[in-house]
């Protein structure tokens, strides 16, 4: 509903006025005198005429100047049926996307509901006219005028009535014209008394048109900087890296989440003194040198985020007006941890490689060597000499091929799996078996904690990798003389589950989740001396969850060994694990 005049506006326009036939000169008068209220109002220091102009962004955008614009056209808006006597004011605004002129409150003399039902094509009627044409159009009798059909006047009971562009100016530094837009138009419908609109009311009306279509623009402008503003402030909520600015009094001017979250720091501390919240020297350092100089080199922070330690990259540039003010320092600050984890995971990984390689290439050099320059050695030390070359010949194709099989799972490429049924049992004794010739310092052995299923549908040749990497690793990790224990379990459901466990070195807890990651290596000083590529686990959970469809997982504690346990389906649904490798 719209709100009634306070006495004081009223005082402004006299009703006797209207009484008879109003003096041109007096309204005039009237219109000037709105100007200069309306002037007062907007606080703008410009004419209304002049178009819109830009509104400045401060940081933090109230929405009372969209309040006090919206009060301002009400008046007006009121003002004008005062003037014209008209019982109903009715403004159309030209939505460019659906090619329409549709009403937009402020109205006068009409429910907001009705309102919204009034929109017209701006092909069509007299509203589409005179959107056209930027002329100015008077009707006189609705009913019979063929022209306003498509206006759906009858829905507002409307007999006669004025229609005149909204048009906004754009003048020059001389308050010359520079532009015209045509932005919607203003209706003034039924005057009172059963009086016609005339000429003068066509005047009058048209000098207003442009207070209003300059407060419209006004409106629309400064409604479409704030969106800008929210948009871009949600952009920077979004972002996953880090955004800091800093003011050159030293304050926190803006954090986003990502920042909030890494320096657990709550919205409330913004304005604060960044050195008081950040409590990072290095980081505070670093914006001090931005705030006083215009270009400062990137850094590296470490930052305790939560009970872990996290790196950062930190970039940073100073943030100027178009006056070349110093508005702050903005900093952006990317996690980089992982990525530096996994260089020393690779870096280590090729320490690690060229050691695996060259440990049996030097074993099979030095005795294929030694028997070739010596012949005198018997038959029986000639067959050992020859299975040690032939073992380290096994090691170094097992490291190629995990190199390999590694660099065919990075690249997306499936392992070609080949999905048969086999005896699980048979398998198991036969992987035990060989792990036993292979290895003499420890004892490998198998126990049934309940029956097995007969057969499964799997990949043999890549479930036999499974538990020989899993028993590798044990044995690698067991001290001497230590048992390695391969356990299978089956309660009749869905699913077998198959364990590998050693008497090891353990496994501390922040690495349990880790060590199934490629090049992932527990690094302490008990397992130093061991060696190896940190790839066989990778491989591992490859083969179990996508080649197999099943989990693995694994319980450790420190000093007392592991075990990794992991699960398969029985009865494996050979299309969708296809899907998976393709």
């Amino acid at each position: 509903m719209l709100e009634p005049l306070a006495q004081s506006e009223q005082s402004t326009v006299p009703m006797t006025s209207f009484n008879g036939s109003p003096d041109p000169d007096d309204l005039l008068k009237r219109i000037r005198d709105l100007e200069q209220e309306l002037h007062r109002l907007r606080g703008d220091g410009a004419k209304v005429s002049d178009g819109p102009r830009p509104v400045p962004l401060e940081a933090n955008v109230d929405v009372a100047p969209i309040q006090e614009g919206d009060i301002t056209l009400r008046r007006l808006v009121q003002r004008i049926a005062m003037i014209l006597q008209a019982e109903k004011i009715v403004i159309m605004f030209y939505d460019r996307e659906a090619g329409e002129l549709v009403s937009i409150p402020p109205a006068y003399g009409i429910e907001e509901a009705k309102l919204e039902l009034f929109k017209v094509r701006a092909t069509q009627g007299v509203t589409g006219e005179v959107f056209r044409s930027g002329e100015p159009v008077i009707f006189h009798d609705a009913s019979s005028d063929d022209r306003t059909k498509k206006d759906m006047v009858a829905l507002m009971h409307v007999q006669n009535g004025i229609t005149v562009p909204l048009i906004i100016e754009k003048r020059d530094e001389e308050n010359r014209v520079v532009e015209r837009t045509t932005i919607g138009v203003l209706h003034a419908f039924n005057k009172r008394h059963g009086e016609d609109f005339n000429d003068e009311d066509v005047r009058l009306l048209e000098r207003m048109a442009r207070n209003v279509g300059s407060i419209i623009a006004n409106l629309q402008l400064y409604r479409e900087v704030v969106e800008e503003r929210e948009e871009l402030l949600q952009t920077f909520e979004s972002l996953t890296s880090g955004l800091v600015l800093v003011s050159p009094e030293g304050k926190l001017s803006q954090m986003n989440a990502t920042a909030r979250a890494i320096f657990d720091v709550a919205p409330e501390s913004i304005g604060k003194p960044y050195h008081d919240i950040l409590k990072n020297d290095q980081l505070c350092s670093f914006f001090d040198r931005g705030i006083q100089s215009t270009e400062v080199p990137g850094i590296e922070v470490t930052v305790h985020v939560g009970p872990m330690e996290r790196v950062f990259t930190v970039q940073g540039a100073s943030v100027r007006n178009e006056e070349g003010r110093s508005l702050g320092f903005v900093s952006i600050l990317n996690d980089v941890t992982e990525q530096k984890n996994l260089d020393k995971m690779k870096s280590s990984f090729v320490a690690m490689a060229s050691h695996e390689l060259r440990t049996p290439l030097t074993a099979i050099k030095g005795f294929t060597s030694t028997l070739l320059m010596d012949d005198t050695f018997t038959r029986d030390e000639q067959k050992e000499f020859l299975q040690i070359i032939e073992h380290e010949c096994d090691r170094l194709r097992r490291l190629i091929d995990d190199l390999l099989n590694t660099a065919r799972i990075e690249a997306g490429e499936s392992l070609k799996p080949n999905y048969t049924r086999f005896n699980i049992e048979n398998l198991l004794d036969k992987v035990v078996v060989v792990q036993n010739q292979a290895s003499t310092k420890h004892t490998v052995y198998k126990v049934l904690h309940s029956g097995l299923p007969q057969t499964i549908i799997g990949d043999e040749d890549k479930f036999d990798q499974i538990l020989t990497n899993l028993l590798n690793n044990a044995i690698k990790y067991s001290p001497e003389g230590g048992d390695v224990i391969v356990h299978a379990n089956w309660d009749g459901g869905p699913e077998v589950e198959i364990a590998v466990e050693d008497q090891g070195i353990g496994i501390p807890p922040d690495h349990l989740t880790k060590v199934f990651e490629r090049f992932h290596r527990v690094d302490n000083e008990d397992n130093r001396k061991i060696y190896g590529t940190g790839l066989g686990l990778f491989l591992v959970r490859h083969l179990v969850e996508d080649v197999h469809l099943g989990q693995i997982w694994v319980e450790s504690e420190v000093g007392k060994g592991s075990i990794f346990k992991f699960k398969v389906p029985i009865e494996l649904d050979i299309e969708e694990a296809k899907r998976r490798n393709q």
